[in-house]
């Protein structure tokens, strides 16, 4: 194992567990990955000559995961109509720029951005919120487990026995073998870690274990589309922070998608709104 992989990784696992044990080194953590990741997206885009507004998205996607965190609503469904008051901002700087060519492209890549990396990684926090203290946690600890798992999953079984090609075009690295080893490793943790879902009659061991190959396979497609995002942009990485491992949305893009989706079933469950 490459040294400094492992070094970034026991970084990465310690701060995560303080993350989990408490909520304002949470929201903290979760800050500071939106704003690493958002910083690496914009940076990558870069490289493609786009008039984006990266500073103004990073402040944007920064007060998404804040406001959720602080339950601070002036509608129901406030960060929606965040957005578009994001938007509205970002067109009234167009109008500032002297130089007007490629704008519907600058403002949309900027507002993709956004939802891309804030707006799904904040759903992180409004999982935590579902209940409270620490039953929310342990949602939290949940799914970022079970993703985590199919990412681990798909390099062993992928490094290993992987002979046919997932997405050569997008990712040449991937295997349909890797894949599948990984929805199964996330379904194995998710009946692993049953117990931390709340006693309802329906998590059934054979329910859950469907529920993590599911979410298993929204982290997989998370994965690729960071992949699809890299190769536009030709660069092997998204960015150099965690040595090793890469930069900040290679580690978060699988949970980018699968946390939306386990947060939209919760809440649904609980009758949340």
């Amino acid at each position: 194992m490459n040294p400094m992989r492992f070094v970034s990784g026991s970084v990465a696992i310690f701060v995560v567990l303080l993350a989990f044990l408490n909520q304002w080194v949470f929201i903290a953590t979760v800050c500071g990955i939106t704003i690493g990741g958002l910083y690496e997206f914009f940076y990558m885009i870069k490289k493609k000559d786009i008039p984006i507004y990266s500073y103004t998205g990073i402040l944007i996607g920064l007060l998404i995961p804040l406001s959720i965190f602080f339950r601070f609503e002036l509608t129901r469904n406030w960060e929606l109509l965040f957005i578009v008051c994001a938007f509205l901002l970002i067109l009234m700087l167009q109008f500032n720029r002297q130089d007007n060519r490629n704008a519907i492209l600058g403002l949309s890549t900027t507002l993709f951005g956004v939802l891309y990396v804030s707006w799904f990684f904040s759903f992180l926090v409004k999982t935590r919120l579902l209940l409270p203290d620490m039953e929310g946690a342990k949602l939290v600890a949940f799914i970022v487990l079970v993703t985590k798992a199919g990412d681990i999953g798909a390099l062993f079984i992928g490094t290993w026995m992987g002979r046919n090609p997932l997405l050569p075009k997008v990712s040449p690295n991937k295997s349909i073998e890797g894949t599948l080893g990984g929805i199964l490793f996330s379904s194995l943790v998710a009946i692993a870690c049953q117990s931390w879902l709340p006693p309802w009659p329906q998590f059934t061991p054979f329910f859950v274990g469907l529920m993590g190959a599911f979410f298993g396979c929204l982290g997989q497609l998370g994965d690729l589309s960071e992949s699809l995002i890299k190769r536009d942009c030709e660069v092997k990485d998204s960015g150099s922070l965690l040595p090793g491992i890469g930069g900040i949305l290679d580690v978060i893009d699988s949970l980018l998608f699968s946390v939306p989706a386990f947060y939209l079933y919760m809440s649904s469950s609980l009758n949340v709104r």
